[in-house]
């Protein structure tokens, strides 16, 4: 293995990474360095190599060459997905999986839960701390006021609110986000926006997202990927303006 030298000061660092699936490079040569603290979007066409690229930083794919290295020295090519999880990354996909005939709080506590082992978690009884920490995230995910609805009862906005709340139960460091805002109303995803900002204070966030207006009420750093790699980084209002990026993505 090449000896790899990382900038000081990054959570995310992925260099060269390239994954074919039967002769076809869903990602090709790309490279992403994330500081802690930071939020980005990530936008691009289908097919662009969004969903590719969570798959591997998260273990759930193995790259075919490059490296992706976790605070500057965890190797994420060498762990699976349940180590990458509990190594500090949670990630959430489009589809929100609360469960719903759970209680809003229940499917909190069930998350605090996950990191103790569930015959654990049966006996339990929350601590002081325990209760803060859900009380803290209920307040955060702005449903403190409907942590005895069953989950099913949720609007999609919501119940996507709740599965971020699920997320943080667990104190991840880094947070891989896919495409909150579809589905979501005007007002849910103007409320979405205001609550990754305040994620960021304490989490690192990648966000995939198709939603331009969204992406601009995030107004944070933008990586626009076409064919598996990096086709620019900027403001929304720089990538925007590129002319291969409205060529390729802007312009359909």
């Amino acid at each position: 293995m090449r000896s790899v030298h990382i900038p000081q000061d990054t959570i995310l660092y992925v260099d060269g990474v390239t994954k074919s699936f039967d002769g076809f490079k869903a990602l090709n040569s790309l490279s992403l360095i994330l500081e802690p603290g930071q939020m980005r979007a990530i936008i691009g066409p289908n097919g662009a190599g969004k969903t590719t690229m969570m798959d591997v930083i998260t273990g759930k794919l193995r790259p075919d060459e490059g490296t992706v290295f976790f605070n500057n020295d965890i190797d994420l090519t060498q762990h699976d997905e349940a180590e990458i999880a509990n190594i500090g990354i949670g990630r959430k996909f489009q589809k929100p999986s609360v469960i719903e005939n759970l209680t809003v709080f229940e499917n909190l506590e069930l998350a605090l839960a996950g990191r103790r082992g569930v015959f654990e978690s049966l006996i339990h009884k929350l601590s002081s701390s325990d209760n803060k920490q859900i009380g803290d995230t209920l307040a955060l995910i702005r449903l403190a006021d409907k942590q005895d609805w069953q989950a099913g009862s949720l609007s999609h906005g919501q119940k996507q609110w709740l599965e971020i709340g699920m997320l943080i139960m667990q104190e991840p460091q880094l947070l891989l986000i896919d495409e909150p805002a579809a589905g979501m109303t005007d007002e849910e995803t103007a409320l979405t926006a205001e609550l990754f900002k305040e994620l960021a204070k304490k989490h690192s966030l990648v966000v995939v997202e198709h939603d331009m207006d969204f992406v601009k009420a995030l107004d944070c750093p933008v990586t626009v990927l076409h064919e598996g790699s990096v086709l620019a980084q900027g403001s929304l209002e720089q990538v925007q303006q590129n002319q291969q990026v409205i060529e390729v993505y802007l312009g359909r």
